[in-house]
């Protein structure tokens, strides 16, 4: 098994901000850039576990790559460059670690937002759902099965967790009161924009997106696509060929994961539990598969 990469620490750069998977950076002499770079971290119920999935940041970085590239005509993004032969000559030294895992992008103010679209019912919304109908002031259908499709597809934003807490649903309304009336309206038509496009594409490859989570940042006034995108770790993917409401689905993404976690007597809460191998393994099956069937 190929060494995963836990953490960076790269000497002549600014570490910034460490996140559930993402290291990011200042770069000398470069104070409109970021240097980005995907570990291979991998986070459940908002805690980071301690055993890593050996090749994910790869994963992660290679999927955004290519939905940066696709959904390009709806909303420009935050990439540069993820050639590393192209970023600025204090990153050389660490080229063998960044080759693969990083993007140099654009510096932007992110949004104090997550930009979550659903077009299936499940994970945090089918609890919900199961105690009142109206989710996040969406009045849903009676009678809804686990893993059904939306009437029509949801924009449902959520608040920002700091580290180790739990992002909440909030409704349009709370929205509109953050980022402001004609704000929160864009940024619900590029999310909604962004998902049915992806959703479509990823249809023809087998696979249903059934819920997604955005991040989005403003430079100079606009909006721009930032972080990562359409990945395992912040998308629910589903064979579409085994697609059966009334259930739960099995996946190309961390649900296996939370599943075998759900299955544990942890409370979901730090300390992590170890990761048996097993688990590592058939997580990290699942997002090459995930890879392979997208950008086929």
């Amino acid at each position: 098994m190929r060494e995963a990469v836990t953490e960076t620490d790269f000497a002549g750069l600014n570490l910034v901000h460490r996140g559930k998977v993402r290291d990011m950076y200042d770069i000398p002499g470069h104070e409109d850039k970021l240097l980005m770079v995907a570990s291979d971290r991998i986070s459940a119920y908002d805690v980071v576990m301690a055993d890593a999935i050996p090749g994910k940041g790869k994963i992660l970085t290679s999927l955004s790559l290519f939905w940066f590239e696709l959904l390009g005509d709806i909303v420009e993004n935050h990439l540069i460059s993820a050639d590393v032969n192209e970023f600025p000559e204090v990153c050389q030294p660490y080229r063998e670690t960044l080759e693969g895992r990083s993007m140099l992008v654009h510096k932007t103010s992110p949004l104090p937002v997550e930009c979550i679209v659903r077009g299936y019912i499940s994970g945090s919304f089918w609890s919900a759902y199961k105690k009142d109908t109206n989710v996040c002031g969406f009045q849903l259908p009676d009678g809804m099965l686990e893993s059904d499709q939306f009437p029509q597809t949801l924009f449902t934003p959520s608040t920002k967790a700091v580290l180790g807490d739990h992002d909440e649903n909030i409704s349009i309304d709370r929205l509109k009161e953050i980022v402001g009336d004609q704000r929160a309206e864009e940024i619900a038509k590029i999310s909604i924009d962004l998902y049915k496009k992806a959703a479509d594409y990823a249809r023809t490859k087998g696979i249903i997106i059934a819920d997604t989570k955005f991040e989005l940042g403003e430079k100079d006034g606009r909006l721009i696509l930032i972080d990562e995108v359409l990945t395992p770790d912040s998308s629910r993917f589903w064979p579409l060929d085994e697609y059966t409401p009334g259930t739960g689905q099995p996946s190309f993404d961390k649900q296996f994961l939370r599943d075998y976690l759900s299955s544990l007597d942890w409370d979901k809460t730090p300390p992590p539990p170890q990761l048996p191998s097993e688990i590592v393994e058939k997580t990290k099956f699942r997002y090459e598969e995930a890879l392979a069937k997208i950008t086929s």
